[in-house]
Parts: structure tokens; C-alpha cells; sequence
């Protein structure tokens, strides 16, 4: 997974990365180390204990402080989504953040978002008990310094639970129409290793 990650990351030009480390840290550490992708510096950042995934942001937020914008990806998500028109939204809408959706068969597990028709997010609610449709986060997104605004100081935060409710109308949606699976169960993670395409290149 990381090593498509990173390739992906080489395609679309991303140079710098970081990589959070928990579970497996010595495998990924080890991994990172003997990979050789030209073209992308990879550093990794150990959490002992875990922060969630938007204490992960804040406890290493100088890496990305005065960038205009920069990437989060879930490590657990496996898309070949083309990431430059998620790019280009973001450059032409200006959001404080852009998040890739998609449609699932599940939306009480995810994220879930109502969407205006010139893309903006109107709604964002956490693992609903009573879904309203089927339009969720994918684990992918753009943030820039309003995104770091908004992520909070206290320790463990999550993006889901704790951001990007605060970005309603101000955050706009990319809806990925790729391949996408987040492989974070058994099921999914055996349906990955039967319908998992391959990375796609994109003009």
C-alpha cells in the first residue's frame, strides 16, 4: 500500500512526504529506507501513542507550515483516482479544503456529505446513525492554512469528527468516480486483492 502510495505521489509530483508510524513501525521504517524512488524525499514521524488522525496533523504541523496547500492521505484507502483534477478543483474553487468522495454501499462506517450543486459541502456528519445519502470522505484531501486553523490543539482529534464539521461552506467536494476501497476490513481487504485494477495513468 505505501509503496503505491508513493508512486502515486512521484506521478503527480508530490516530492516531499510523511509517513506516520504506529502499528508495523519497524516494517514501514525498514521499508522506507531500502525503497528507492527518485524524485520523492520520505520522512517518517513515530507516534507511541496514537493521536488520531488529526492530532497526527497537529503534532507535526511546522512540515507543512507556510505551505499554500498540501496532501492528507489515509494510508488504508487504495484508489487510482487522478489526483491532478482534484488539483485543478481546488486551484479554481479556493476552498479552505477539497475532499474527495465517493459512493458507498455503507454510510453509516464513514463520513457523509451533502453537496451543493456548484460543489461545496453543505453538510458533514461523522458515521451517521441515520445516513441521509451515500456520498462519503475517502481518506483523501487538500488542506491549507485554514485546514490547519481549524484542527484543534487538544490531543487525540480526528479530521472526521473534529475538522471538517468546523469547514462546512468553506470546503469544496471532488467526487472520485475511480477505483477506491478503503481496505480497513477483512472483506474489503480480500475484495482489494481480486478487483484492484492497478494504477492507472492518467493524460
Amino acid at each position: 500500500m505505501l509503496q503505491i502510495w508513493l508512486e502515486r505521489c512521484r506521478r503527480f509530483g508530490v516530492q516531499e512526504v510523511l509517513v506516520n508510524l504506529h502499528s508495523h513501525a519497524d516494517v514501514v521504517r525498514e521499508f522506507v529506507n531500502r525503497s528507492n524512488l527518485s524524485g520523492v524525499r520520505v520522512e517518517v514521524s513515530d507516534e507511541p501513542v496514537l493521536l488520531g488522525s488529526a492530532g497526527t496533523i497537529q503534532s507535526n504541523r511546522d512540515w507543512v507550515a507556510g505551505e499554500r496547500s498540501f496532501w492528507v492521505f489515509y494510508a488504508d484507502v487504495l484508489t487510482d483516482a487522478d489526483l491532478s483534477e482534484m488539483v485543478r478543483l481546488h486551484q479554481e474553487l479556493g476552498p479552505s479544503a477539497t475532499i474527495g468522495v465517493y459512493r458507498v454501499p455503507d454510510p453509516s462506517r464513514c463520513g457523509v456529505v451533502q453537496v451543493n450543486e456548484a460543489g461545496w459541502i453543505t453538510e458533514f456528519i461523522e458515521k451517521p446513525k441515520v445516513p441521509v445519502g451515500n456520498l462519503a470522505f475517502s481518506g483523501v484531501l487538500i488542506g491549507g492554512t485554514e485546514f490547519l486553523e481549524a484542527v484543534p490543539e487538544r490531543m487525540p482529534a480526528d479530521i472526521g469528527f473534529d475538522v471538517l464539521p468546523k469547514l462546512v461552506g468553506r470546503m469544496a467536494a471532488y467526487e472520485i468516480n475511480e477505483y477506491l476501497i478503503d481496505i480497513g476490513t477483512m472483506e474489503n481487504y480480500r475484495s482489494a486483492q481480486v478487483h484492484w485494477p492497478g494504477p492507472v495513468v492518467h493524460s
